[in-house]
């Protein structure tokens, strides 16, 4: 018996709609996850059979099933945890130990060994091609359901554990979908550094002034300690605040690099990236002109 359930997968910045396959046969025990799966997700097969056992069904291992999972389209590298909750719901559908319609609805989360779901990076752009595709419902880690909840227009399911997952799909418990104020992210805009707080430097605050009224490009050059990074820093504090989708842009940054902060699901300031000062360095080049014209490089 076969079935199939969606996820997503992170591409760049966004995301794609992953559809989770799983046919089960009888046979010799064995349990294959193909699709190009990093080992993340091969070793999937172990938390996903202990988190089933947990919760009181009959994992693969114990019974002589030949269970085979496809995560399509199969020529894109899949990364991360975030399936072990789709193949398991997938696994117990095709199995025949639940039943459920698994239209419409995206699963993501990562099983603990006790069946717990624990958080996952990237939603916010997942929840956002969900809602582009018309999907009606993303069920997901109870951590991540306020990040998803800032997209309008779909159903957030958050939950805690394996269980809750599949007593809320066969019906016998409801969920409310957590209510984001985006308003009150919007307003208190935070900022590491205030512009207020550097003494001196009176025309170096001037010529940020200048380049945050005109959105002009600024060089700084100057011995180390002059203060160049903490007026870099400071320069956030007096451009414009951010719009919704800026804020969105940013935060789906910070949520696939797993930078968000568990009790703020919105970022509203403008980032300060520091790079080390040796991050360039590297070998210079050279460039030769060969007898046939051709250009070649050479470290």
């Amino acid at each position: 018996m076969s079935s199939k359930v969606y996820s997503a997968a992170i591409v760049g910045l966004d995301a794609q709609i992953i559809e989770v396959e799983a046919e089960v046969s009888y046979g010799l025990r064995c349990f294959n996850i193909v699709g190009l799966p990093d080992k993340s997700i091969e070793e999937s097969k172990e938390r996903v059979g202990a988190a089933i056992k947990s919760i009181k069904f009959s994992p693969p291992y114990q019974q002589p099933f030949r269970v085979l999972v496809n995560l399509a389209p199969a020529d894109l590298k899949k990364e991360g945890s975030l399936y072990d909750l789709p193949i398991a719901l997938s696994y117990l559908l095709a199995s025949g130990q639940i039943g459920f319609n698994p239209e419409n609805k995206i699963f993501l989360g990562e099983l603990s060994l006790d069946g717990k779901l624990r958080p996952v990076k990237g939603v916010l752009s997942m929840a956002l091609i969900a809602k582009e595709l018309g999907y009606g419902e993303v069920i997901l880690p109870k951590t991540n359901a306020n990040e998803a909840a800032l997209v309008e227009g779909i159903k957030v399911i958050g939950v805690e554990n394996l269980k809750e997952v599949v007593d809320y799909l066969e019906g016998k418990r409801e969920f409310l979908s957590p209510t984001i104020r985006i308003e009150e992210f919007l307003e208190k805009t935070d900022s590491p550094v205030d512009i207020g707080w550097i003494k001196g430097q009176e025309y170096a605050k001037r010529a940020l002034e200048i380049v945050a009224a005109g959105s002009h490009h600024l060089l700084m050059q100057g011995p180390p300690g002059g203060g160049k990074t903490l007026l870099a820093k400071a320069l956030p504090s007096i451009l414009p605040p951010v719009s919704f989708e800026e804020a969105l842009e940013i935060t789906k940054i910070y949520s696939v690099v797993g930078l968000l902060p568990k009790d703020k699901p919105l970022i509203n300031f403008r980032p300060f990236r520091s790079p080390h000062h040796t991050t360039s360095e590297v070998d210079t080049p050279v460039l030769y002109l060969t007898n046939r014209g051709a250009l070649a490089f050479s470290d």
